[in-house]
């Protein structure tokens, strides 16, 4: 099947009802693992509207936690913020990092460094 085919089917009333992720692309990632065969559509459906619903408790959260109030916008470094103090969303901390200046990474790798050679 064509990628273009698997596009149409996506846009039947059935499977876009209620969801705006592209469900072609959540079929993709899905199918990138080594251990999916096949996948079912209300699967494939209900695993596109929880991927919504999670990055939207996400971003309502951060918005809630962060600066976003005062400029009525969302940051990176609110959705880094929340990763890491919010306990639901820690496991995000590897990919939301917090951002930090070139010197100050490099000063922290020079204190490592000193550290181990204490050891």
């Amino acid at each position: 099947m064509s990628q273009n085919s698997s596009d149409k089917d996506d846009q039947s009333p059935g499977n876009k009802k209620g969801i705006s992720l592209p469900i072609s692309r959540v079929r993709l990632i899905m199918k990138s693992s080594p251990d999916v065969s096949s996948i079912n559509q209300e699967a494939l459906f209900l695993t596109t509207k929880a991927t919504e619903l999670f990055v939207q408790h996400l971003a309502v959260t951060s918005f809630n936690n962060g600066s976003g109030k005062e400029t009525n916008s969302l940051s990176y470094s609110d959705l880094a913020n929340t990763a890491e103090e919010t306990e639901t969303f820690h496991f995000l901390t590897d990919i939301l990092p917090k951002k930090i200046l070139a010197r100050d990474y490099l000063q922290s790798l020079e204190e490592m460094k000193e550290e181990d050679a204490d050891f």
